[in-house]
Parts: C-alpha cells; structure tokens; sequence
C-alpha cells in the first residue's frame, strides 16, 4: 500500500470532519486520470516519474488501449497539511458520454468533485453534463483548468493573452453555474407562490402581487469559481504542475512586504504593481499595463518554459534552479527530452498534488457538513415530500447530519452499482508475505514430505520385479475462474461490520407499510415475514477500494467510500440498506444517456445457450447502464448507450461473463410510426388538388385484407373508418388525427407522471383507499393545463377532457378521444377532483359502458405495433366518434359462458350497473345461437385494433427516426471533410461556432442513430484524427419522405420518371425492419443480371 498504512487508515476514517469524499468529473480527454495519477503518487503508490503514462485507475485492458476511462474506480488517499491528517476518498469517472451512467454512480456518493476544464478547448458538451449532474445532487464543485502548456507550446499565446483566454474559460463554467442557480430560484419561488395562493385564497380580499423574482435575494456568491475565493487551480497535470493564487500570495508576501489578504483579492483582476511607489493599484486594462497575475505568475512560467523547452539554455536553467533552491539529478539535465528535466523542476516547485489536495481539504465538505436539503432529497422517492413520510423515518434526518459511529446510531448504506471483479484479485485469495515462523513451518513440512517420498521410492524399487503397475496421479482439480460481485458503496450513519444482517430496501418499499406489517423493535437479524420489497442480507466481506487492489476490513464507520461482498444474490445493480426498516429507498440515479443501441446476441454453438443466459445476467448486474431484455421472438437483446459501450458490453460478454464464442446481429434501430397532415404541394413543389386523398384511400383500400368481406369496413374519403366484428354486433368508427408536435413532446416528457395518473384511476376505480400525494396532483393539473394551451384549435375543443387513454402502455405519447355523442364517461383527470378533498377516496359516480375495457385494449394494440413495420406509434390521435354494440347472445352451457361469452370487465361492468350476474347466467337460448366466432369483448378488441389501423393508413403516413445530437470539435483545414462525413450519413448541421483564441471549431449537428455505427471512426479516419464527435440521444423526428410515395401527377411522372426508383430513406428503413421482423417487403428481385437478354438471340 506504499508509504501509508492499512491501520493509517482504519484511524482516519474514525474522524469524520477530516474525510472527504470526491470525484472528478470532465469532458473526454481533459485529463482526470494523469490528474488523479499525480495525487496517487503523492501517496508513494506509484512514482510520481509515471503519473500520466501509468494511468493507474484505469484497470481495464480496454481503457489502457483506447485511452479512455470507462469505469469508475475509487481509491484512498492520506493528505497532511500542518498539524491535520486527512482521508480523501478519490473516485475517478469516466468522461465519454456512452458511460456517463458510471459518472452518476460516482456523484451520488460524494460530498464533493473536482471539475477538469481543458485550457484550450474550455467548456466543452460533457463538462456542462456533470455539472449538471453535481448540481442535482447537491455536490459542491472545485475548479482546476488542466494543460496549460498547451497554451504556450501549441497555440504560443504570450502571458498576457493566455490570461485573456483563462478570464473566457472562467466565465464559460460560471456561464453554466449560473444557469443552473437561476433555475432552481424560480422553480422554489414558483412553488412559493402556489402555497401562498392555497393558504391565503381570499376572493373578497385584494390580492397583492410580488413581482420579484427572488433572484435578487438569493446569495450566489460561494457558487462561482474565482481564483481569490480558492476554489480554482491552474494546472498542466502531465507536467507536473499546478498552483493556486494562494500559494503565490504566500510568497510574494514575503519577498514584497504586502499582507497576504491583500494579494489574495489583487492577484486575479484587474489591477497592477506600479514599481515607481510599489503600490498595487486598480485599473490596468485601461492604463495599459500588464495584470497582476500576469507579472508575477505567468511571466515566470513563460520563461521557465522558454528556457528550458524551447531554447534548452543551460545557464538559464541552473540560475532558475538556484534561484527557487531545486536540486534535480543529473540524468534528468542530461537528458535528451527536455520535458523530463521541466517536469523534474516543476513537481518540485509547484506540485500539482499539494495545490488540488489542499483545496480540496479547505473548499469541499466533509461528511458532517452535509447539507439538510440533500438528505430530504435523497429520501424523498418518487415524488414524495419528505414531510408526508412517517415520522419514525423524518427521525432519521437527525442520523444523516450527525455522521455518528456510534453503536445505537442506525446503520445506513447507499449501493450506487455492482462490479465484478476476479476472485484471483480477492484479498483473501492474494499470496502475502510469510513471517519467519511461517517460513520455518513450511521448511519442516517440505523436509517430512520429501523424506516420505525417498521411503515410498525404494518401496517401489523393491516391489517393481513383482508388479509393473503404477498408481494413478491424482488429477489437480482447476479451480474455475469465477467473476465476484463488489458493492460500490457509502455508509452515511452507523458502522457497518463483518457478517451483519441488514434490511433490503427495494425502490418501491414504502416505510409506513413496512412499519405497520412489522413489530416494534424489528431487526434485520429476526426472521421477518413478507413485506413486499423488502428482504435481508448478510454483509460477508468489507473492503476498502485502492484503485486495482482491494483491502479486507472489519468494520467501516460512517462517512465512508466502501466495497461490500456477498450482495450479489440481493442487489441487482442499486439498493438502499438500513438496519432500520423505518428508512426511506434512497431517489433513483439520475442517467444523462438513456440506452438506445439495441442487438441480438446468440452464441455460435446452441449448446452453450445456459451459459449465455447466466453471461448476460452477470453482464445486466455489472453494467449500470447496460439493459437485457428477452423479445418475444426469443430473442436475446442488449440495449446499451452507444457504440463505444456496445463494444466494451460484448467484450465483457465474450470473455469474462459467458466465455463463449457469440454471434451479434446488426444493431436493431428503434423507429417510430406517425401521420401528418395532408401535404399542400407534391414532389415537385406543386400545388396539389383532390387527387392525392384519392390516391391514398385506393391504397388503404387496395391493403385491406382479401379474407374479408368489404361489408365489414368502410373508409370515408375524410378518413374515417367504421368497422363492424365478424359476429355484427359492435360497430365502431375511428379517425386518426396528428397530435401537434408540441404535445406530444410533453407526452413523452411526461411518461412517469401519466403512469402514476393511470395508477390512481384504477385505484378510484376498484374503489381502493390510497395515499394521494398533493404534490403529484398538482403537477398533474399543470399538465393538463399546458395540454389544454397547447391544444387550442377548433378541433380540439374540450379535447383534453374527452381524453380516454393514453397509449401504448397506457402512458406513451398517444391518445385516445372520447367523441361519442351518448356515452360521457368518467375523465382520466378524475383524480384531480380529489385534491380539495379530505374525504375517502371512493369509486366514482358516473358508470362505464360494457366493454369499455376491450376498446381501450384495442387502441393498446394498435399503438404498440403500427401497420407500417410493427414499431410503436407516435403523435397519433385516435378519436373514436361512434361505437354501437347490440344485445349480447349468452351460450346455454355455463362452462362456455364463463370461458366464452363475457369478459371479467364485462363481468364488473355489468355488476356496477346493478345487474346481477346470476341472472344473466339464468337466460336460456338455443345452442344454435350460440356465438360462434368466440368472445364478444375479444372481438371487439381486435376490430378496435384493426379500425385503428385502418384509420392509421388512411392519413399520409410517416416513420420517425430517433435523432442524436452530435457535437464535433474540429479545426479549420477539416472542416469540409466534417461536413462531407454528417452529409453522407443524412446528418444536418445546425449551427458552427469558432472558439474565441483558438482554430477550433464547434459543429452541432443531429445523426440519425440508423446512420451512426461506424461514425466515429469514419470522422478520426478523413480527419486523420483531428475531429472527434460526441453522439448524445437527443429526440424522435419524422423523416419527410413518404414510404409510400408513387409519381401521381404528369409533373411528377416527368421529372421522376415512371418508376420513381430514386432512393427513397424512408422505405430502405422501413424494408429494412419489415425484413428483420420477418414481414412481407414488395421488392424486385433480380436474378442472373450478368445475363444479356436480346431480341435476336436469347443466352
């Protein structure tokens, strides 16, 4: 463990004030890991020669490979500074957005992060990414801009200029704080004023109203990054450098006879150093003088690498070295590079270790200084207030804040992600070293065993004239390598020991239902009964995280970074553990990028099936990101965040889960299917007439099913479809309508909030009691009031009212409209009539029709998998204008009737109505009347289906196409080869920007995920690695062409031709999932084309 010792630490963690737990967080090669090498080697773990080329945290093979951090590691280190000893609990993230799900498992269980700023490229897409994410979580950022040497040594910027740029940079990442700040504000002053108008709700009193946005009140001053308040480090971390105006102030103090305090808020401004009365005096930039910082920081700095890398003066290099009392060795002068000899000067002078570390000791908090409002949010799960939890669990508040060891402190664990690990790496499994009685043991074993081989030898030269048999040897059984899952952990109350039991907590576990199932004064350790969500465990292992090695413990007191073993069979891949059940499941982690890139994996021999199956749920339980799924077809699917992280999932798969060979579909490219509204204009921009929907309804009519008779259904040139089931006793109409984009954006946005609305309808429904949460309420009524604003149009007149489901799913962005002029039923907002009420929550009033069920089931079906290519809907508005069904024929048989005839929903709704089921079942009819074609609800849902459908394909259909926003930095000579790459691959740009002081620019774009495997490398190989895109799920959109489109018009048949055979984006898509799915693609297949057919003569 280097220079520090495992009891060091066991010591240190007792003392929670001196702890602190942090990350670093950046943009993809900003250097977290050469920065996170350099405090590693202040610890002695590696020398200090190796920090930046080593590159210790990154563990993987992979990641030594491409370069790239992929996963986080944590590892802890000793900081002294004075007479205080500290812990600091070091994790290091990934910076490539495929992985960010790694940077949300970090955040979470620290109090504090170091941001890493590139001094050339600045803000970039992925810094304002984890700033967001620390901001979310409560984490207080310190700000380090790293590779100040390329200022000098690539752009060749003068001091004063590189000052300029640094000021940028600055108000960049505060630009990015401050946008966050103000969000927060008015979000809490909105809330505040929505309690003040509940409260003080007086309709005859005047109402006064506060314009003010609390902007003005609300102090940000510790939020921003300045280098006088010393939470800034300028650094270049693979040189071995980097300082804070602090460590300057301290000097020059000194040397100068000015108070520290005084340099510490002249250093960085806009002031200078007048030498005539050696006074620091204001206003250099007008007065045309160098800055402050710039005189008696920069300029010494430029010189030293003057000196040193460019001009290699050796004079120079000795009086530099003189003056700052610095020995270095004689190899590092003699030395051919000169970085060696500038980085053997540097780490000497200004070591980058001792400035981030002791900024990190003074700026950051340490676990007791945790704040209130991070505790409330972290227990209130979703969406529930802290105060409407019980009060045994608000108790707990109390224990997050004290960070107590104690023993009657209740133990409380965080697990943000399961790794796996090698158990050859286990420290119980690892060699040590042998002392002098174990050696002296061991030699007197070898000497017995070697003096029992010498006696069994003659034994069988004396026996072997009489027998030539030998004894078998006895096979060394190999013992297998099996992959151990570690739990990446923070205790944050209690101490945690070996072989402890402790509670589960699921994150739907509800502390009062738990509280009420069990008996006072429960514990872990009693044998418990069900209590849904809730379970127990054994902590068998404790470890402490060094990076690629492990450290076996005892116990781990509270406000600890931790490792725990033996949960594999407990935690998928997060939980909360409590010793207590009164404790609330923490809030879910917070994911940037959502998984989208979905394959099919199979192995190459169908024997090894079992062992895939076992490779991906290992794989599911080690990736925080990674999703597998099995499709209904079969098929076994990894979803995952992008290319980069598909690769590393299959290597995972390949060669440390499964160990078996695997065959890998192409990526499945999700897609989505919508109608729009009639085009005004054809293919060649001209004005079109009636002939179009003429076109179309030939088309739906031409598609309909041969089976059937055409009495069935009918389309209306306006595109309502009526449909009647096979047995003629339900009718129903249905219109398709594009919903405006606007909606169903928020429809999508909204997904969580629409399902915990679906689940309070069918709790009001059955008639169930449950605990309605007002804050939930209230956001559902803002959702409905910005639909209703949304839809304002004369067609969706009192739409959102009439809303009967949403769908697929019952929550996706699709409708289903109630315009049934008889039947009123009850709204899907019916639980909004509940929020002013303290009365029991009780079944509705107003009654559903029979069958209701099976429409809304129907519309389910139809929106999951559209007529299109079976992908989802999208943006579809199904408005049901009529729906007739006749009298119900019952069987004769109560056998048939129960299996057959009626539906369980028909069941309740013809119970709600008042009539009694035991005398429908008393109605005798003929067995010749019996319904033949099955269930009327079952055929009410598949022609419901099917009218859908229809009613889809009588619009102008479109596929959308989920969108990447792409974010390249490129420089100027490259540029074009940039936008001939996005142009190939049906990219668009969308805006360019220069970044100020550099020759590099700033392309956004969106990429169709369809177009993008393969993108990347195509960019860094035409730009011979000059440009490099980051791909970021962005949004669903349709693609304008029509699939279905043929030339219709005498302009369009002149200037397409006959055949239209252009290549048209939307139907490659769509044949290319119809032909995955295993569906019917119309195309022309040609045989033996090399061929030649003639008039003359046919070969």
């Amino acid at each position: 463990m280097g220079v520090i010792g495992l009891d060091k630490i066991k010591t240190l963690q007792r003392n929670p004030a001196n702890i602190r737990n942090l990350c670093i967080l950046a943009h993809v090669d900003h250097g977290k890991t050469t920065l996170a090498d350099c405090l590693v080697a202040n610890n002695g773990i590696i020398s200090s020669r190796l920090a930046g080329k080593l590159r210790y945290l990154d563990s993987r093979e992979d990641e030594q490979v491409r370069g790239i951090t992929m996963k986080s590691s944590a590892i802890s280190l000793h900081y002294s500074t004075g007479n205080q000893e500290y812990l600091l609990n070091l994790i290091d993230s990934p910076g490539h957005v495929d992985f960010s799900s790694e940077v949300s498992t970090a955040v979470r269980l620290c109090d504090g992060a170091i941001v890493v700023v590139d001094a050339v490229e600045g803000v970039c897409p992925q810094t304002q990414a984890v700033l967001r994410q620390a901001w979310l979580e409560n984490v207080r950022p310190v700000l380090v801009i790293n590779k100040m040497d390329r200022l000098i040594m690539e752009l060749k910027l003068t001091a004063l200029e590189a000052y300029t740029h640094l000021q940028k940079i600055l108000g960049q990442v505060n630009a990015v704080t401050g946008t966050l700040f103000t969000s927060k504000v008015l979000e809490e002053r909105a809330e505040k004023v929505k309690e003040e108008v509940h409260r003080d709700k007086d309709p005859s009193g005047d109402q006064v109203y506060d314009w003010s946005a609390g902007l003005e009140d609300a102090d940000d001053s510790h939020l921003y990054f300045s280098p006088d308040q010393g939470n800034v480090v300028f650094a270049s971390a693979i040189d071995g450098w980097g300082f804070s105006i602090q460590h300057f102030a301290h000097i020059y103090s000194q040397r100068m006879g000015i108070r520290t305090e005084v340099l510490l808020k002249t250093l960085w401004g806009d002031f200078y150093l007048d030498t005539k009365i050696q006074r620091i005096m204001k206003g250099a930039q007008t007065k045309g003088k160098k800055p402050l910082f710039v005189q008696l920081v920069l300029d010494n700095i430029w010189s030293l690498y003057d000196a040193v890398v460019t001009r290699r003066d050796k004079q120079k290099v000795e009086k530099v070295m003189t003056s700052l009392g610095i020995k270095v060795m004689t190899r590092d002068l003699r030395h051919s590079d000169p970085k060696v000899l500038l980085f053997a000067i540097c780490n000497q002078w200004l070591p980058v270790s001792k400035a981030v570390l002791s900024m990190v000791c003074e700026k950051l908090p340490s676990p007791l200084e945790m704040a209130a409002e991070k505790v409330e949010k972290l227990m209130s799960v979703r969406t529930r207030r802290f105060d409407s939890l019980p009060e045994r669990t608000q108790e707990l508040k109390t224990a997050f804040l004290q960070c107590s060891s104690e023993i009657n402190a209740p133990v409380i664990i965080f697990v943000s992600k399961m790794f796996a690990v090698d158990t050859k790496t286990l420290p119980q499994k690892r060699q040590r070293p042998l002392n002098q009685e174990e050696i002296a043991q061991r030699r007197e074993v070898a000497r017995q065993r070697h003096a029992e081989k010498l006696a069994a030898e003659s034994l069988e030269r004396a026996t072997q004239s009489a027998t030539m048999t030998s004894l078998p040897l006895k096979p060394e059984e190999e013992e297998e390598q099996k992959e151990v899952f570690i739990a990446f952990a923070r205790i944050y109350s209690g101490t945690v020991k070996k072989g402890q039991r402790v509670f589960v907590l699921g994150p739907k576990y509800d502390p009062a239902q738990g509280l009420s199932l069990l008996p006072e004064g429960c514990s872990a350790s009693d044998c418990i009964q069900e209590v849904p969500h809730l379970s127990c465990c054994t902590v068998e292992n404790l470890y402490l995280l060094m990076g690629r090695e492990l450290e076996e413990l005892e116990e781990i007191p509270a406000g600890n970074v931790m490792g725990i073993g033996g949960l594999e069979d407990c935690v998928l891949k997060t939980a909360t553990l409590s010793a207590s059940p009164a404790c609330s499941p923490f809030t879910p982690l917070y994911f940037e990028a959502a998984p989208i890139v979905r394959v099919a994996v199979e192995p190459k021999h169908p024997s090894e099936m079992p062992k895939l199956v076992s490779g991906m749920r290992l794989l599911n339980q080690a990736d925080p990101c990674a999703e597998v799924l099995i499709q209904e077809t079969g098929e076994h699917v990894l979803v995952t965040a992008g290319e980069v992280h598909l690769q590393r999932c299959l290597d995972d798969l390949r060669e440390r889960f499964a160990k078996i060979e695997i065959s890998v579909s192409k990526p499945i490219i999700p897609f989505r299917e919508t109608v729009v509204r009639p085009p005004k204009v054809d293919m060649v921009n001209e004005e079109l007439g009636k002939q179009q929907k003429v076109a179309v309804i030939h088309q739906v009519k031409k598609e309909l099913p041969q089976g059937r008779s055409s009495d069935y259904q009918h389309v209306d040139p306006d595109g309502l479809v009526t449909l009647t089931t096979p047995n003629r006793l339900a009718t129903v109409c249905v219109r398709a309508i594009p919903l405006p984009q606007e909606v169903t954006v928020l429809l999508e946005r909204n997904s969580e909030l629409i399902r915990a609305l679906e689940l309070m309808n069918s709790s009001l429904r059955e008639g169930r009691a449950m605990d309605i949460n007002f804050r939930i309420l209230e956001t559902i009524a803002e959702l409905k009031d910005h639909l209703q604003s949304l839809l304002q149009e004369r067609k969706w007149r009192n739409a959102v009212e009439r809303i009967w489901a949403f769908g697929p799913r019952r929550y996706g962005p699709n409708i289903l409209l109630n315009s049934i002029k008889d039947y009123s039923r009850p709204s899907v907002w019916q639980c909004l009539e509940w929020r002013h009420s303290n009365d029991q929550v009780r079944a509705p009033a107003s009654p559903l029709r029979d069958f209701d069920n099976s429409i809304v089931s129907g519309f389910q079906l139809a929106t999951l998998s559209g007529p299109m290519c079976e992908e989802p809907l999208m943006g579809v508005c199904f408005s049901v204008e009529r729906w007739d069904v006749e009298s119900v024929p019952f069987s004769q048989n109560s056998d048939t009737l129960k299996e057959d005839s009626v539906s369980p929903e028909a069941l309740r709704d013809v119970s709600s109505h008042g009539n009694s089921v035991d005398a429908t079942t008393e109605r005798k009819m003929d067995a010749s009347s019996v319904d033949c074609y099955g269930p009327v609800s079952g055929q009410l849902i598949a022609a419901m289906k099917e009218a859908c459908r229809y009613a889809f394909q009588a619009q102008p259909q479109r596929l959308m196409a989920a969108m990447y926003t792409c974010e390249i930095m490129a420089t100027a000579e490259v540029l074009g080869r940039v936008y001939g790459v996005l142009g190939k691959r049906e990219g668009r740009v969308l805006h360019e920007e220069m970044k100020e002081g550099t020759d590099m620019f700033i392309i956004t774009a969106v990429l169709p995920v369809a177009e993008s495997f393969g993108f990347a490398d195509e960019i860094r190989k035409r730009t011979s690695g000059l440009a490099s895109p980051q791909l970021v799920f962005s949004h669903w959109e349709v693609i304008s062409s029509d699939p279905y489109w043929v030339p219709t018009t005498e302009e369009e048949y002149l200037h397409f031709g006959e055949k239209a055979d252009s290549v048209n984006q939307a139907l490659k898509y769509m044949n290319a999932v119809r032909r995955r799915k295993g569906l019917f693609v119309e195309e022309k297949i040609v045989e033996h084309a090399e061929k030649q057919r003639t008039l003359g003569k046919n070969k």
